[in-house]
Order: structure tokens, then C-alpha cells, then sequence
């Protein structure tokens, strides 16, 4: 592939490298490639833990950095501290974002490592995305996008390195759950992540709980929606997101969607 040796040939330019790596495809694919380029030696795999992340994200993130036998480090940030992160006014990724890449800047400082990449794609340039803002003003690399690489040859540069989350669906950020305008609190990230949690155990794939305040309404993926039809698991189903917080619990009729008053940008951790 022409443009994987283009990723490859730009991430030679460095000598080390960090690569933001979330649970997501990605980052997953830009990991293994750094690898290809540099060796596993030279390069350190971080990911952000924070009250927006789950820890499956973050399970993902680790299986994968063993799959390539890479260095993997868990480190904690703190957007939610930011008060224009908390105001969630449309710019959240932005301070997000700012924040993930500020301590990553720290660690590369601090190891001698000569550049930070993370797993921005072609596809994302379609969307209002204010963290690729963040990136370009602290000099974060994206080699996929540099290199013409959009998400299905992502995903098959993931299934060619072997990598499990090939074929994961697009996974955002807990904050991208509330609604443009509401405040982002531990609380209600909280709410959400549990939530989602017990969805994903009844076998759920590709859905997301909006926080409404004392409602929580799922999206779901096309051809899941279908399996309301079990009284017994609708049944589960608001037994469970009651137990994580909501009062009440609504299905969305039409089907899960990435953008709106919610997700501006569709991902957070380093590799949407």
C-alpha cells in the first residue's frame, strides 16, 4: 500500500516516537505502523485516563500494545478541571484535547523522545473537529492523515497487523453523551459509563446512552433496535440503566448518530 510507505517514510523523519493510543482502530493502526518504521523499541504508546474514558477503552489500548509488543503507559489527565472543558459550549474536544496532548508533551520531553503522533484520518476532515486544532497548534503529528489514509484502509492495515479491534465500531468520549450547553460533570460521565456498560454486557455493539438529566435515551445501531422486540430484555434493559442513576429510560426511534447537540467530534483519545 503506497500509502502506509508514506506514513512509514514520514515517521522515519524521527528518531523516537509517542503515539496517543485510545481503544479506537485509529491509533491502533498508526501504532503498529510506527513500529513497522521505527521498531518497537523506539516507540512508547501512552493512553488518557480520565472520568471520560472507560476502562474498556482502556483494556482495548493495552491488548493492543501487547498484541505488538510495544511500551504502554496509563497516565491520568485532568480536563475535567478545566472550567471551558466543564462549560461543554461546543469547543469541549479543543480543552480536551489540550490537555491530553500537554502531558504527553511532558512525558516526551522528559524520555528524550523526539515527536507525538495520534490517529487523526482523512474522514475526519469532514467534521467540526476543534481537538485537530489543538493537535496543529502543539505540533502533534498525524501521519495517517499526512499519508491520504481514510477508515477502511485503517481498518484493513489493523486486520493485516493482526490487531482485534479491526473491526470496532467508532467509539467517542462518555462527554460526547451530553448535550451541547450542559455542564460535563463526574457524575453524570458516570451515569453514562455505567450505563453503557451493562448495554454492552446484554451484547449491545454500537449504541450510546444520552444523559437527559433524569432520562437517559439510547441510540441504537442499525439492526439492533430489532431486538426490543424481547419483552425480557427490554425488561433488562431499564432495569439496568435505572440501576446506573436515570429515573427514566427512552429509546430513540431513529438510529445511533455520531453528530448533533451532542458529539461535535465524534472521538476523543488519540485515535477516534
Amino acid at each position: 500500500m503506497k500509502k502506509k510507505e508514506r506514513a512509514i517514510s514520514l515517521l522515519r523523519e524521527h528518531r523516537t516516537v509517542l503515539v496517543a493510543l485510545s481503544g479506537g482502530v485509529d491509533s491502533a493502526a498508526l501504532l503498529a505502523v510506527a513500529c513497522e518504521a521505527l521498531g518497537p523499541e523506539q516507540v512508547l504508546a501512552v493512553t488518557g485516563r480520565s472520568g471520560s474514558v472507560t476502562e474498556a477503552e482502556i483494556e482495548d489500548a493495552r491488548a493492543v500494545a501487547r498484541t505488538l509488543k510495544v511500551r504502554h503507559e496509563v497516565v491520568e489527565t485532568f480536563e475535567i478541571e478545566r472550567s471551558e472543558y466543564r462549560a461543554n459550549t461546543g469547543d469541549r474536544c479543543f480543552h480536551c484535547r489540550s490537555e491530553l496532548f500537554a502531558v504527553l508533551s511532558g512525558m516526551a520531553s522528559r524520555s528524550g523522545i523526539d515527536a507525538i503522533a495520534y490517529g487523526a484520518i482523512v474522514d475526519d476532515l469532514g467534521d467540526h473537529r476543534p481537538g485537530m486544532e489543538a493537535a496543529r497548534q502543539l505540533g502533534i503529528l498525524a501521519p495517517l492523515l499526512d499519508a491520504g489514509i481514510g477508515k477502511d484502509e485503517v481498518r484493513s492495515l489493523a486486520s493485516d497487523f493482526g490487531l482485534h479491534v479491526h473491526e470496532k465500531p467508532a467509539s467517542a468520549c462518555l462527554a460526547s453523551r451530553i448535550p451541547i450547553g450542559t455542564e460535563v460533570t463526574l457524575a453524570r460521565l458516570s451515569e453514562v459509563g455505567r450505563a453503557e456498560t451493562a448495554l454492552r454486557s446484554l451484547g449491545f455493539r454500537q449504541f450510546r446512552v444520552r444523559h437527559h438529566g433524569e432520562i437517559g435515551r439510547i441510540e441504537f445501531g442499525a439492526g439492533e433496535i430489532e431486538r426490543l422486540a424481547d419483552p425480557i430484555l427490554r425488561t433488562e434493559i431499564v432495569r439496568a440503566v435505572k440501576k446506573a442513576g436515570f429515573r427514566f429510560v427512552a429509546v430513540d426511534l431513529e438510529a445511533y448518530r455520531e453528530t448533533g447537540l451532542y458529539s461535535i467530534e465524534p472521538s476523543r483519545v488519540s485515535g477516534q
